[in-house]
């Protein structure tokens, strides 16, 4: 037993070493302030940032939009927010992978999460002016690379290598953390931001990091330094290893269909929401941040339900296996965007009912939980031992790319109709499903062939989170 789980069995709370609590606490605050920012995003941009009068202010903003615009032809104001959303989403993605080695080979796990919870932070603050709206997301993406896997490997150090059942536990506490930020930072946040303006909505983020980094500062005794790494087994791919390695990699290639599909939800949906639906309701009016509470409530609440649906097919026919798994997502990934095509039409040109996208996101909350957590748990059973960690990160790395996509294909939102555009998304989600029905088969079966892995804590931990 290392000296790391020595310490933590002797100081326990509840059954769990202490530092487990301040970590659910630091990243239940982190969550709350980024999902809290993400909710209000696009509409800050839209309806203020990069209006005349408002994008001269914002320092290196010319250079960069030109940049964009070379790239991608001239952008109207929603195409040019879509754009900067999907490279910002994009890369809170990609960077923990640089955050990561960073403190695997320099400055450890608990320095690199100091660091990333001071630029977060800053990034934050940086948000409640214009100026410096450019360094603000640079630093988010910086601190959310410094912080985002390494208080996930902090989490599962606290216990000893022998110790699996209470790890998972204890990986389940801080995945709480994580729902209970996603849920209600855009409820706060985006209150406050239509009482009091959107600079007092990004303060309160930024408030709720201060206080993350206060809760991480706290126990910063009950935690781990740097964690340890088991040896790399050295041994060379088999044949078999191989074919394994291409099915996964053609597993993560369909999944990034229901990735676009689903991840829209924070880009054009807000535009739509203000565009098209009523929001008064008896005297009332609904912030549109408030929708981007709803999937990973419903990604909450989905949890006991679909773990009874899986048994009972267990029971009775088999469970699904995990491409039927990751199919399913597809078509209800699918099914949400028709319920906004659906309501689009039905409204005949009148603003559409706020239950509508309330029952889309709730859907798409439920398609999350049917093919992400799955994508996760098949990677690190079925994923070669060597390369085991690299394949985990190459399943994130498909964010990077969706959200990038997303922001390219939101920029097409005004040339088409409303309903077009989400008919288009519901394709997007078909083709996942298509997929899954052409070579889910054959790819089971050589998926089947592997030897089981031990499921890491790096996908226990990301199972929810979005």
């Amino acid at each position: 037993m290392s000296v790391t789980a020595e310490r933590s069995s002797a100081e326990s709370f509840f059954g769990h070493p202490k530092g487990l609590f301040y970590l659910a606490f630091t990243e239940a605050w982190e969550r709350f302030s980024y999902y809290g920012m993400t909710a209000l995003l696009v509409l800050y941009m839209v309806n203020q940032l990069l209006l005349p009068g408002h994008f001269e202010q914002v320092a290196g903003f010319t250079q960069f939009r030109a940049a964009l615009e070379s790239v991608f032809g001239p952008l109207s104001t929603q195409a040019l927010a879509s754009q900067v959303f999907g490279l910002y989403s994009g890369f809170v993605y990609f960077t923990p992978l640089l955050g990561g080695l960073i403190a695997d080979r320099w400055i450890g796990q608990r320095n690199a999460v100091v660091l990333g919870v001071l630029a977060m932070s800053a990034g934050h603050l940086a948000m409640a002016f214009d100026q410096s709206f450019l360094l603000a997301l640079l630093l988010l993406v910086v601190g959310s690379g410094f912080l985002k896997g390494n208080i996930s490997a902090q989490v599962g150090a606290l216990y000893p290598v022998d110790e699996e059942a209470r790890r998972s536990r204890g990986f389940a506490i801080f995945s709480t953390g994580i729902n209970f930020g996603a849920v209600f930072g855009p409820l706060v946040c985006g209150l406050v931001a239509q009482v009091y303006g959107w600079h007092a909505g990004f303060g309160i983020a930024a408030v709720c990091m201060l206080a993350g980094l206060a809760t991480y500062l706290s126990g910063y005794r009950h935690l781990p330094a740097r964690v340890e790494r088991r040896n790399r087994q050295r041994d060379r791919l088999t044949p078999a290893d191989v074919r394994v390695l291409a099915a996964l990699i053609a597993v993560i290639g369909i999944t990034s269909f229901q990735s676009i599909a689903y991840y829209q939800i924070a880009n054009v949906l807000p535009i739509w929401i203000q565009q098209h639906v009523a929001l008064d309701a008896a005297g009332f009016s609904i912030p549109i941040a408030w929708y981007q509470s709803i999937d990973p409530l419903f990604s909450i609440l989905g949890v006991p339900l679909l773990f009874w649906i899986w048994s009972m097919q267990g029971s009775r026919r088999g469970e699904p296996g995990s491409l039927a798994k990751i199919g399913t997502g597809a078509w209800l990934c699918m099914a949400s965007n028709l319920v906004l095509v659906i309501a689009i039409v039905a409204s005949r040109g009148r603003p559409v009912h706020p239950v509508w996208p309330f029952l889309a996101c709730a859907g798409q909350g439920i398609a999350f939980l049917y093919y992400w957590p799955t994508l996760l748990a098949l990677v690190s059973r079925a994923a070669p031992a060597a390369v085991n960690a690299t394949m985990m990160g190459l399943a994130f790395m498909s964010l990077f790319f969706s959200n990038n996509l997303i922001g390219w294909i939101g920029g097409f939102y005004e040339r088409m109709t409303p309903a077009a555009f989400w008919g288009l998304h519901a394709a997007i989600a078909a083709a996942g499903g298509l997929l899954v029905l052409v070579f889910g088969r054959r790819l089971e079966r050589v998926l089947s062939t592997a030897a089981e892995q031990p499921l890491r804590p790096s996908a226990m931990t990301h199972e929810v989170e979005r």
